[in-house]
């Protein structure tokens, strides 16, 4: 083990040279020169090698390493939420009034207490990949993709390699999660693109793909940088507003784009994005919009979340960019349902940041109102809606080119079309190959039966060399047949069948979303699973009985009545049922109930719960009637505590305010033994 003194004196050089690091690379104000600072990194490397001593945050290791097995999931301390959008100054303004309004609401029930007028910040919406990175007293012990929200793919290697990525940080008094955004300068970009045997296609996945390679090395070398933006979970800190949340940041040396406005009204908000929207060409970086937050803290955690977004910020998406390009063929793809969708084929060009190639096409009316049925061979103007999704806007010229076919038999498996209203589809409904395989696939989906491993090549190889057609067939699987299969050893066939195994306990709204009636989504499932409570039931209720339901019209309503009535529907569920899938309703969440405990209480969380996420307890908690709270103050009237409680514990015990520990305790009161 190297003495104290040698280990202290690397401490200290870390210290120096992320120090000079931040000078440098964020603030581009050196204080030292470059011979200076290769004595401080040389000794660093020399005292390492000596010792056989590499500390975590060694700026050594921001070279890359070895390659990953795999990445690992991470389950966010806080969860990373989506943000709603608005692409013109009629939809902010609407966003701007609901907010108005919900303050006013806020201030008429709370006359002693209002919210202040709401002002709003205003930051650029960058174009990467979004980083969570985890501090753990000051050092970087963790760093992740957005994933889900909740969950997702630990990359803490590949963030090392980003130098403006701070590896330690000052503040050392708990654990905090920071937010930013990584992603590749243009003139990077461009830089790398002349000196590359393979050239990247664009910046944007050039930074993703960098980010998520398993070998760190190839991060490196693309040479990323980072800009961070949110404090999304903190331990022993709070703001009161976002200026002091930026201050935070910037005395924690980590990167924060130069650009901020704060405006008092919508109108200076809309100003400036319009002024921006002209200024995106002149950034080093892509951005595809800005995001507007309000400033104030407090009337953050009043206004809250939806299901999805918060209430509190908004992204101002800018128009599409637009081009022409030349169409050079239209194909016909043929989906889960049946359906064909035709797909434009377009000579590569350049959209934003993104090499377009295919384009959205609907049906066969959507080529005909866009003038497309003569146009191969044709230039055409496309756009990016979103910035996301290329669509065929029509034809840039008036010259007449090669006719697109209307196909008259399915391209996948040959079978005669058949018109359903505006669309094309194929009635070979197991015969036909991408039909069974996207119904396979989308059965066994995260949202649906959430079959782990299973993907749309286990599906192609079960439906190709097992005769495997319908969802049914896979509880019918051995593991005999499975072995025998190319790729497929004794480990990966007991890890399907397992997974299959344990998706036969799924509720009835994840069972309804698997099996893929139409017009029905997610969200759609989940309230006939709440209303009937069983399968049976559903499936013996009437049209007119549908139809009261929210968001059930009338063409959704005949859809799941025909779809119970299907007698191939009727014998696949009848099989899979018989195999031991229960399609039972999920344990109703708790009501609220005025007698208690919790009812009506100020409850604030702070660490890791064993059994359930922090916004599942959130969630439960509100169901029972209390308010959750985002600090500890004399107001509060409990705090849970799991593992690695922090500063709102010492408080709590400072103040005297009770305290409930993690334990059987808890999850019998929230419902959830």
């Amino acid at each position: 083990m190297p003495d104290p003194q040698t280990m202290e004196r690397m401490r200290r050089l870390i210290e120096e040279i992320e120090y000079h690091n931040w000078r440098y690379y964020t603030l581009d104000d050196p204080v030292i020169s470059d011979a200076e600072y290769d004595r401080l990194y040389d000794e660093l490397v020399r005292l390492e090698l000596e010792t056989g001593v590499t500390l975590p945050n060694s700026p050594t290791r921001r070279v890359g390493g070895d390659i990953l097995p795999g990445f690992e999931p991470h389950r966010h301390l806080g969860r990373l939420w989506s943000l709603d959008k608005v692409q013109n100054k009629e939809e902010l303004a609407a966003w701007a009034q609901r907010v108005s309004r919900l303050i006013a609401e806020h201030n008429a029930r709370n006359p002693d207490d209002p919210l202040p007028p709401p002002e709003y910040a205003l930051e650029l919406k960058f174009d990467g990949l979004t980083i969570n990175l985890t501090y753990r007293n000051g050092e970087l012990v963790q760093a992740a993709t957005r994933g889900n929200g909740e969950v997702g793919e630990g990359i803490l290697a590949q963030v090392k390699t980003i130098r403006t990525v701070p590896l330690a940080i000052p503040f050392k008094d708990g654990v905090i999660e920071v937010q930013g955004e990584g992603y590749m300068r243009l003139s990077v970009f461009e830089a790398y693109n002349r000196t590359a045997r393979e050239p990247l296609k664009n910046p944007r996945n050039a930074a993703a793909g960098a980010l998520r390679n398993l070998d760190p090395r190839v991060t490196a070398s693309r040479r990323l940088d980072a800009f961070f933006y949110n404090v999304g979970y903190a331990e022993g800190v709070s703001f009161a507003s976002h200026r002091e949340m930026m201050e935070f940041l910037r005395n924690n040396r980590f990167p924060v784009n130069p650009y901020v406005r704060y405006c008092s009204t919508v109108e200076e908000v809309a100003a400036e994005v319009e002024r921006l929207a002209e200024k995106r060409g002149e950034f080093d970086y892509l951005i595809d919009g800005v995001v507007i937050k309000l400033t104030d803290m407090r009337t953050r955690e009043v206004l809250g979340y939806t299901d999805k977004f918060p209430r509190w910020a908004v992204a101002f998406k800018f128009e599409a960019e637009e081009a022409t390009t030349v169409l050079r063929a239209v194909t016909w793809e043929v989906g889960r349902t049946g359906k064909l969708t035709p797909v434009a084929r377009v000579e590569p060009v350049e959209l934003g940041g993104v090499t377009v190639q295919n384009c959205t096409l609907n049906n066969w009316g959507d080529i005909e109102r866009k003038r497309l049925t003569h146009a191969l061979g044709t230039r055409v103007f496309i756009r990016r809606s979103n910035d996301v999704i290329p669509e065929i806007l029509g034809k840039a010229d008036d010259e007449p080119g090669d006719a697109v076919e209307l196909p008259q038999v399915c391209p996948a498996c040959g079978t005669p079309l058949e018109w359903r209203g505006a669309h094309l589809y194929c009635g070979n409904r197991s015969g036909c190959k991408p039909q069974a395989v996207g119904r396979l696939t989308h059965f066994a989906s995260r949202d649906a039966m959430d079959i782990e491993t299973f993907s749309v090549m286990t599906a192609e190889q079960l439906y190709d060399e097992l005769g495997v057609r319908d969802p049914a067939d896979l509880y019918e699987l051995e593991f005999d047949e499975l072995v025998r299969l190319n790729r497929f050893g004794p480990k990966k066939a007991d890890n399907l069948l397992a997974a299959i195994e344990k998706s036969k306990s799924r509720d009835l709204a994840s069972f309804l979303h698997a099996l893929g009636i139409p017009n029905v989504g997610r969200a759609t499932a989940v309230v006939l699973a709440g209303h009937f409570g069983s399968l049976d039931r559903l499936m013996e209720a009437d049209v007119e009985e549908l139809k009261t339901l929210p968001d059930v019209g009338d063409v959704v309503a005949e859809s799941i009545h025909a779809f119970f009535r299907d007698p191939d529907m009727l014998e696949s569920i009848r099989r899979m049922r018989a195999r031991g899938v229960k399609a039972e309703a999920a344990q109703p969440a708790p009501q609220a109930d005025a007698n208690h405990p919790f009812f009506g209480k100020t409850i604030v969380l702070t660490g890791t719960l064993s059994r359930m996420t922090r916004d599942e307890a959130t969630k439960r908690l509100e169901a029972l009637g209390a308010k959750v709270a985002g600090s500890v103050s004399r107001k509060t009237d409990l705090v849970i505590a799991g593992e690695a409680a922090g500063s709102k514990l010492a408080k709590a015990r400072e103040l005297g305010v009770p305290v409930m520990e993690d334990g059987e305790e808890l999850y019998r009161l929230l419902g959830a033994e």
